[in-house]
């Protein structure tokens, strides 16, 4: 399954992306972005694709041009929740050299249609760290609304961050599109 934009477009994460995915979690700053401290292995990499591949309460797609297929970036839609119409949601560039082109953006917007519109959720949810500036306002501008603050939640450089929580509802997607159009 593939969901395509102007752009780019997403595809289930393979693993053969694994030694992408092991540079991006190696690069110093994504690492900052996203509060990842832990060290990763190459299989243990291809383990994680094999497992949640076969997950089915998530989604895990690499984000690539149109224009040449590369990867550029991989997101995931994670503990799906039917019963309570409502899902996790997470997103990193490859490099932060790719990040304000808007290609973030535009994932975002192919992954709220499908959890709107194919999985027919209600609810989509997503914790970001107060120093990733960016992400907060690709996310705000998709339409998510910060919901609440866990205060000094991260320590990462000798410095603490607050986690943002945001979600956006069904409701505020219908509203946003229609505002679009």
């Amino acid at each position: 399954m593939n969901l395509k934009s102007e752009r780019i477009y997403l595809r289930p994460l393979e693993e053969s992306d694994a030694k992408l995915f092991l540079t991006t979690v190696n690069d110093e700053e994504i690492r900052y972005m996203t509060g990842t401290k832990g060290s990763f292995t190459l299989e243990q990499i291809q383990q994680h694709i094999r497992i949640s591949n076969e997950d089915s309460t998530r989604y895990d797609f690499a984000i690539c041009l149109n224009e040449n297929g590369q990867m550029i970036g991989e997101l995931s839609i994670s503990d799906i929740d039917e019963n309570n119409s409502k899902a996790g949601f997470r997103i990193s560039m490859n490099t932060i050299e790719l990040t304000g082109k808007g290609f973030g953006t535009e994932a975002i917007q192919l992954v709220l249609k499908f959890v709107f519109e194919e999985l027919k959720l209600n609810r989509l949810q997503l914790e970001v760290f107060s120093h990733n500036k960016r992400g907060i306002r690709a996310y705000e501008k998709s339409g998510f609304k910060q919901e609440g603050i866990l205060r000094d939640s991260l320590y990462y450089n000798g410095e603490f961050s607050d986690e943002i929580i945001m979600s956006i509802l069904h409701k505020e997607y219908i509203n946003k599109t229609a505002q679009n159009a």
